[in-house]
């Protein structure tokens, strides 16, 4: 799946394992920068941190707890729980369930596992109550434009051939002899779950680190984050947004705990042709970049799929809409930020 937001680079080595309320832990300068502030007790936890290319990103765990061991252990089993999405719902394979999908379901029903039914079928909630503001059957759209290889427009006629096609009404969630199948009503639906599988994974992550009985943690992967509980000391997590200007600056930063954030922007995935810059966020109406002056939102919510969905399926959306959408798909959920 493509990578819709930078990766983070890695904390240096050397970091401090306790730093005080006002040192950052950092993942580095992507569009998130983390802190947390370590536990005041006599056997104080350490900040246990991992990094793992996945879902075409960097996946990045951080987590609180006293045996390093342990915190590895948990670690891994939230990492195995990441590559199990990207394996089972990349479109970049053929064998992935969407893979699968998108070479043959036009023709008969592809069985495909509970949970890539299910993530299917929650993007296809946000599709229809965005009135197709976001589609996730336009994949044959995003591999066209493909901006992380171009260097000018598709031509065209091949853009307005997917264009204001509404493909993800194509796009059915059924079952077949007890087993969750999609089929596909239109041969130019392509599903591509890259707004939503990153968000899925995370949860599934944060989930993995629960079942080890882990309180204090952080995933991230490109931009889509969970922070699991609050930092060891009680206080929330301290999470930056970069600045879409500036890489190198933050935008603000965020206080959060028990709570999901991800972020899209215009400013990291792109390419520029006579001085105009074409990005990925796709308009399914017109089967192009989608022509809005905001470069980055950012959402706050329960889960981090709703969270990374609604970033993505909201870009653009004038806010009152906007609101609409996330009181039907994700009460409780918010737009923190809109620049």
């Amino acid at each position: 799946m493509p990578a819709d937001r930078s990766p983070l680079a890695a904390a240096p080595a050397d970091a401090p394992r306790g730093p005080d309320r006002r040192q950052f832990v950092a993942f580095g300068l992507g569009l998130f920068v983390v802190g947390a502030v370590p536990l005041a007790a006599r056997r104080r936890p350490q900040l246990v941190r991992r990094s793992l290319p996945v879902m075409g990103t960097i996946a990045e765990l951080a987590v609180a707890h006293a045996d390093p061991r342990y915190a590895h252990a948990a670690i891994d089993a939230a990492l195995a729980e990441l590559q199990h999405v990207e394996r089972t719902m990349t479109r970049f394979t053929a064998t992935s369930d969407v893979g699968r999908a998108n070479r043959g379901a036009a023709t008969a029903p592809v069985p495909v596992a509970p949970a890539t039914a299910r993530v299917v079928a929650e993007a296809l909630a946000w599709a229809d109550a965005t009135d197709g503001w976001y589609d996730p059957a336009i994949g044959g759209a995003v591999a066209l434009w493909d901006v992380t290889h171009r260097h000018e427009p598709p031509p065209a006629d091949a853009v307005e051939r997917l264009a204001g096609r509404a493909l993800h009404r194509a796009v059915e969630v059924g079952a077949q002899r007890g087993e969750a199948v999609l089929r596909f009503h239109d041969p130019d639906a392509s599903v591509d779950l890259g707004a939503i599988a990153k968000g899925y994974g995370v949860d599934r992550a944060v989930d993995a680190l629960r079942r080890w009985g882990i309180g204090h943690a952080l995933v991230n992967v490109g931009g889509d984050l969970h922070a699991l509980g609050t930092a060891p000391s009680g206080d929330p997590w301290r999470i930056g947004i970069q600045d879409p200007d500036d890489g190198r600056r933050l935008l603000t930063t965020l206080d959060v705990a028990d709570a999901a954030v991800a972020t899209s922007g215009t400013y990291l995935q792109f390419f520029r042709h006579r001085g105009r810059r074409y990005h990925h966020l796709l308009d399914p109406l017109t089967g192009a970049p989608r022509a809005t002056a905001v470069r980055s939102l950012t959402v706050r919510a329960d889960s981090c799929m709703h969270a990374d969905v609604a970033a993505t399926a909201l870009f653009g959306m004038p806010a009152a809409a906007a609101a609409r959408v996330l009181a039907r798909r994700a009460p409780g959920a918010e737009v923190l930020l809109a620049v």
